[in-house]
């Protein structure tokens, strides 16, 4: 059998880390979140009318006047001891004001000049960044003289804008393009669209990030996880379930090769979402993973695998995702062998498609044994992406018909002829006879097996389509 396992080409390394950051910051609900989306050009970052929706930092690329910046969202600002959810959130937020080129300082002109306002502009001063004040909520007629209101917070000039419709953001931007540093190189092209691959390497996966979403049920270590990865407190984490509302994606270089990892909020039943923010949270974590190649299912080990657990492994599957299952909080296993036999034979029973599931087991608290993940995710990846000789499969075709001939469908036998892949990312196939589309579902099941065993495609949903040949004379 010829050997599949090619290496994935290298992508090509990404250039954001030199490019120029920009923090939106401000007290919380001034529309932080919205302008952030306007100056990305995309819905990238949950909305929503209550306060304090930002948690963790959101980080997009944007294009300023002809210039590519890192554009960075941040949760609100707020007072709070540091062991509590808002200190842990302003220590995440201060952590990447001290990365800023330059800081938009982000008031709501509607509520006028608040106490806070003033309490975080004298602290944003002290840290020696370059700012540039802007007034959202400035439509209509009195917005402009609302906005006047913000020079007495010692920032200079205000920028009346309207995040939500769109108003003085063009202006903002040149201010923006104006306070950059200096561009000591030309500003790369980005590109998110994998369609113009030239045809002689279509086999190979697409240049770029080896995109990764981390899935589960709620609290059970997704963030803390993505953390240990970093080796920096990146995410907001603590007891508190359900603490990451939106998709954070992170880039990650491992080696040669490079991930867009992506730490997803926590999915449960759809009988238990029914606030307006958590169905947008969860809709943002499917999107995450229809986006992903490979899916990280995260489970808490010590609690074993809940229905819950088992459809979003369903959930993968559907979307033809590879996965890797990582069983989190291990150092808190007594039994392992059992735990781990358990979980298992609990997958292949309730999910056929999970059968060789590559399985790696750490603790993200303490990092233990959390570096064999991404290797995982790697060869995971590799599968996913396998294409496997026309030749080859058809003389595994022949034998696998030989040793168990097609079932008689309505007394005739099923003339089965031959089989191709004819995509990966999931490996698909086609198999070509007469009335083909009549195989019975357990012969299928019984060829799919035989695929996973023979080509050794463990973990990966393999997708087996039937085409049959018409009988000229059927009708006549």
């Amino acid at each position: 059998m010829a050997d599949r396992h090619k290496p994935m080409r290298p992508p090509p390394p990404l250039p954001t880390a030199d490019l120029p950051v920009v923090v939106i910051a401000g007290r919380p609900n001034v529309g932080k979140s919205t302008l952030f989306n306007r100056l990305v050009g995309r819905r990238q970052a949950l909305v929503a009318d209550t306060p304090g929706v930002t948690r963790d930092r959101k980080e997009g690329i944007a294009l300023i006047r002809g210039r590519h910046v890192r554009l960075v969202d941040t949760a609100g600002l707020e007072e709070a001891a540091p062991e509590t959810l808002f200190g842990r959130m302003r220590a995440s937020s201060e952590s990447a004001l001290d990365e800023a080129d330059l800081i938009l300082f982000c008031i709501d002109a509607r509520s006028g000049i608040t106490p806070a306002d003033e309490h975080f502009a004298q602290w944003i001063r002290r840290r020696n960044r370059p700012v540039l004040l802007v007034a959202n909520k400035t439509e209509g007629r009195l917005g402009a003289a609302s906005a006047m209101e913000a020079y007495a917070l010692g920032l200079g000039e205000p920028q009346a804008i309207s995040a939500e419709h769109g108003e003085g953001v063009t202006d903002l931007m040149w201010e923006i393009a104006e306070r950059l540093p200096a561009d000591p190189v030309p500003t790369p092209e980005y590109d998110d669209d994998d369609s113009d691959a030239s045809e002689d390497v279509v086999e190979d996966r697409p240049a770029g990030p080896l995109r990764v979403a981390i899935v589960g049920r709620p609290n059970a270590g997704k963030s803390t996880l993505l953390n240990a990865l970093l080796g920096e407190e990146r995410m907001i984490t603590g007891p508190e379930p359900g603490l990451t509302r939106d998709s954070i994606a992170v880039h990650l270089k491992d080696g040669d090769d490079t991930f867009e990892i992506v730490d997803t909020a926590g999915l449960r039943r759809k009988a238990r979402i029914d606030e307006a923010l958590e169905k947008m949270s969860t809709s943002a974590s499917i999107e995450a993973l229809k986006m992903a190649e490979v899916a990280v299912l995260v489970l808490d080990a010590t609690l074993g695998v809940h229905e819950q657990d088992l459809q979003i492994a369903r959930l993968i599957e559907r979307e033809g995702r590879a996965c890797v299952l990582a069983l989190n909080k291990w150092d808190a296993v007594e039994d392992r062998i059992a735990t781990r036999k358990a979980i298992l034979d609990r997958l292949s029973i309730s999910l056929a498609q999970m059968r060789g599931v590559s399985v790696v087991t750490f603790s993200a608290l303490t990092g233990s044994a959390v570096h064999k993940l991404l290797p995982a995710v790697r060869d995971a990846a590799i599968v996913w992406n396998a294409r496997i000789p026309t030749g080859e499969l058809n003389r595994w075709f022949e034998e696998m018909l030989e040793r168990h001939q097609p079932p008689l469908v309505d007394g005739r036998r099923l003339k089965l002829r031959y089989i191709t892949q004819v995509k990966s990312r999931p490996p698909t196939f086609v198999i070509f006879g007469t009335r083909a589309e009549q195989i019975p579902d357990d012969y299928k099941r019984y060829l799919v097996n035989g695929l996973r065993e023979t080509f050794d495609l463990p973990g990966v949903p393999i997708r087996l389509q039937t085409r049959g040949t018409k009988n000229p004379y059927a009708n006549s």
